[in-house]
């Protein structure tokens, strides 16, 4: 089985082609093959192109724990570096990429340096995301963890986000409460990914990740479109915003009917030959 391993801010990827693997992974075959010990490692699996009636491609995109993402800013701009560098896409032409999460357009520039991708248009609607309860826009609400009040904003952008605005946002703080609110599923049926927002000024934000199905994460697409929509909702940051991550920086433009688009690299690090003896182990507790 051959993967094309890519990254976006440290964000890695493994891209699975049908060409050269017509089925795709499931279940322990994928946490195996995600897994940063007993397989290839990486945070998730892309699996495509795939033929598509409404887009140009189409994209499958796997969790460590096997769940399949509705959409990944970074997984996006990962696939259209594969797209490009395989001679599917040209420099500067638009394509579009059909997901789980919807349709979205996508340019590759720069010698494949430099990734945009049209992410679709925000909702902040409950039922949309979802959120459990009465029909609202999630902005501004309250949960508790281990006795401490925490305000919060959700989002959907494709896939659900929940955003919390702090004054100073932390990995501690997102490894220890993100899996958490993640797992909240009374609240968020579907679980979700969680953002610590700090507003640097009025075109920067630094945040940090606790991504459903992958844990904590150096960078992430979505979340910075999620992240940067809220800060933009609250009236904290102006429409052009940069998203500084601990994997990198990306810059998310907002219109004023609230869709956006993200740009940012994504780097080619090599390709794997996976040998059929990661799917046969048995890992520790797993499957």
């Amino acid at each position: 089985m051959k993967f094309s391993k890519y990254h976006a801010l440290g964000n890695d990827y493994l891209v699975l082609d049908p060409e050269d693997c017509p089925k795709c992974p499931e279940g322990g075959d994928v946490v195996k093959i995600c897994h940063r010990n007993f397989g290839l490692g990486s945070d998730g699996i892309l699996f495509g192109p795939e033929k598509s009636d409404r887009a140009d491609f189409k994209l499958r995109i796997l969790n460590p724990d096997a769940s399949e993402a509705e959409k990944s800013g970074n997984g996006l701009r990962i696939f259209s570096r594969y797209l490009f560098d395989t001679g599917r896409v040209n420099e500067g032409e638009s394509f579009s990429v059909d997901t789980l999460g919807g349709v979205v357009n996508c340019v590759v520039k720069g010698g494949g340096s430099s990734i945009t991708v049209e992410m679709g248009r925000v909702s902040f609607d409950s039922e949309d995301i979802p959120v459990a309860g009465t029909k609202r826009e999630v902005i501004g609400e309250e949960l508790e963890i281990e006795g401490k009040k925490y305000k919060y904003c959700c989002v959907t952008v494709g896939n659900p986000h929940c955003v919390l605005p702090m004054q100073k946002a932390d990995a501690a703080t997102a490894k220890k409460i993100g899996p958490i609110i993640e797992n909240m599923t009374s609240l968020f049926p579907n679980r979700t990914n969680v953002q610590f927002l700090e507003v640097l000024d009025k075109n920067n934000i630094k945040i940090e990740i606790w991504e459903r199905g992958a844990g904590y994460t150096l960078a992430s697409g979505s979340s910075s479109s999620a992240a940067a929509s809220v800060a933009h909702k609250l009236g904290l940051c102006d429409s052009d915003i940069l998203v500084h991550m601990e994997g990198g920086v990306l810059s998310i433009k907002i219109a004023p009917d609230f869709s956006f688009t993200m740009t940012g690299p994504a780097t080619r690090v090599g390709v794997y030959e996976m040998s059929e003896d990661v799917l046969r182990q048995q890992l520790p507790g797993k499957f």
